[in-house]
């Protein structure tokens, strides 16, 4: 159960954890057309936190509570190219339903459409007696364009030359401060021009990295951890390929540490137990995971199930266990196409959910993706369209969450399990992945076929694996289906459990003594 005080860790310390993103905007929109009324954070009805609560979801993301500011909402209505991903995930597109990026943060305030602090205050008290905690979006590059520090603290930023903004208006913005005129970069990474509606933060300035470690003490005042966008940014080898010599502040001396040590420490400092998610990229995670972030990002196994075969998703899973256990596997996020539209067969987007949820480290579901929405909704809609829900989709994540949600695997111990071929030639072998979860005498055994095609293997079940359980012959119960098969000791630890797959299939099954 969480503590107010953030004392002891919220749900770092197990194996296995499970983050819900929500686009709250969105949802609280649903909602109040629903009830022909405006809904609060406050007033999210008991019954759909009791129905988090019994998924088993650890900790739900809210993203989307920041105060946007008119400017941001102004450009990202202006914009042509989203006008149309707008259309294009909206049709009946209006231009209220633009609301403005929730990464374009005009001040770290609870927005009042939202309900303000008080109804986040009243939402965390709810989430807190169902033993969910609270995660939200610390934006780290930048702020919006029209955030205080802008006038205030244009020192703050990345400061272009006079002139710049016309040369380059991709990259930088000329606008008045208190000081005078100035030009400011845009944010953005070293890969793309930059975000139109933000400034680039400069994290080497004394005064910056002082204000943006005080603004992430208040939030951690208001929740259990943050989920840090695009994180690696703000690594030093990132920012100063990124801005090298226009990153050393005028009339200050530079800050060489790591800014996320330093912050990082800062909150630890006053809230042991926070909770620290990295959006990371590049195979910086490692790094990021050594200066304080108990996940990172692991967009490598997203990308490996989706565009490549079993055999690469084995090979990144032989990682160290010490490295996986800090990794934040998903098959979507509000960055990434909807599985069930990039994944057309059913079958197929049920094995990537199961590879994904069964190792260790946190699963991270969208919301949305339990009912099988297909349409990418930009950050910058208020609405998304209607879509009914696909019932086999809900009935296989109900499932999986149950299995998900059992002390074996949410505190247990993980293995991934050799596999052999089912006969000499036979290489289909090599699309089975298998894994192993066990807790004392509990023990699961993970198969999945990632592959169309039908496929043989052997899957090694050594005399350690086993040895918590006594018999001389086990039952295999599927949890996924109704499937129940019975094996022998000798023959398990001689040769494994053979199986013979159809495309993408799966079985999650509770391993025990035969009766």
């Amino acid at each position: 159960m969480p503590t107010k005080n953030n004392s002891e860790p919220y749900i770092s310390n197990l194996t296995h954890q499970i983050l819900y993103e929500i686009n709250i905007r969105v949802l609280l929109n649903e909602l109040s057309e629903q009830s022909g009324k405006r809904v609060t954070l406050d007033k999210i009805p008991d019954s759909l936190i009791d129905e988090w609560a019994e998924l088993g979801f650890d900790a739900v993301w809210l993203m989307g509570v920041w105060s946007a500011g008119k400017l941001g909402i102004k450009i990202a209505r202006e914009d042509a190219p989203l006008s149309e991903t707008y259309k294009r995930a909206l049709p009946d597109l209006s231009e209220e339903d633009v609301i403005g990026s929730p990464y374009a943060v005009q001040a770290y305030t609870i927005s009042r459409t939202l309900g303000g602090p008080k109804a986040l205050e009243t939402l965390r008290k709810k989430l807190d007696k169902k033993g969910i905690g609270l995660v939200l979006d610390y934006v780290c590059n930048h702020t919006a364009r029209d955030n205080k520090w802008v006038i205030t603290h244009p020192e703050y930023y990345i400061g272009g030359s006079e002139g710049e903004e016309t040369e380059m208006p991709d990259y930088y913005f000329r606008t008045r401060t208190e000081s005078g005129e100035r030009t400011i970069a845009f944010g953005r990474d070293p890969y793309y021009s930059g975000w139109t509606d933000t400034a680039q933060l400069n994290p080497r300035h004394p005064g910056a990295r002082a204000a943006m470690i005080e603004t992430l003490l208040g939030i951690a005042d208001l929740c259990d951890g943050v989920r840090c966008d695009m994180a690696m940014l703000l690594l030093n080898e990132v920012y100063l390929n990124s801005w090298r010599e226009r990153s050393v502040p005028v009339n200050a001396e530079p800050v060489e540490s790591e800014f996320w040590g330093d912050a990082i420490d800062a909150v630890r400092m006053k809230f042991p137990g926070f909770l620290f998610i990295a959006e990371a990229y590049w195979n910086l995670e490692w790094q990021l995971q050594q200066l304080g972030f108990n996940f990172t990002y692991d967009k490598t196994l997203y990308d490996r199930l989706l565009k490549e075969g079993a055999s690469s998703v084995y090979d990144h899973l032989k990682a160290e266990i010490a490295y996986q256990q800090h990794l934040a596997r998903f098959v979507e996020n509000h960055d990434e196409p909807r599985i069930a539209q990039v994944l057309p067969a059913e079958p197929w987007q049920y094995a990537a959910a199961t590879v994904a949820a069964t190792v260790p480290g946190m699963l991270l579901l969208h919301e949305g993706q339990i009912e099988g929405r297909k349409v990418k909704v930009p950050v910058q809609l208020g609405r998304r369209p209607h879509e009914e829900p696909s019932i086999p989709t809900k009935a296989f994540y109900k499932k999986l969450l149950f299995c998900l949600k059992q002390e074996v695997i949410k505190n247990g111990e993980w293995r991934l399990l050799p596999v052999h071929a089912g006969w000499h030639d036979n290489y289909s072998y090599q699309n089975i992945l298998s894994f192993s979860w066990r807790k004392e005498s509990s023990f699961r055994l993970i198969v999945v076929n990632y592959a169309p095609l039908n496929s043989q293997a052997y899957v090694e079940l050594s005399a350690e694996l086993l040895s918590r359980i006594s018999g001389t012959s086990f039952e295999f119960r599927d949890l996924m289906s109704s499937a129940v098969y019975v094996r022998d000791r000798h023959g398990l630890q001689t040769k494994g459990m053979y199986f013979d797959l159809a495309g993408y299939g799966l079985h999650i099954f509770e391993v025990k003594r035969a009766r």
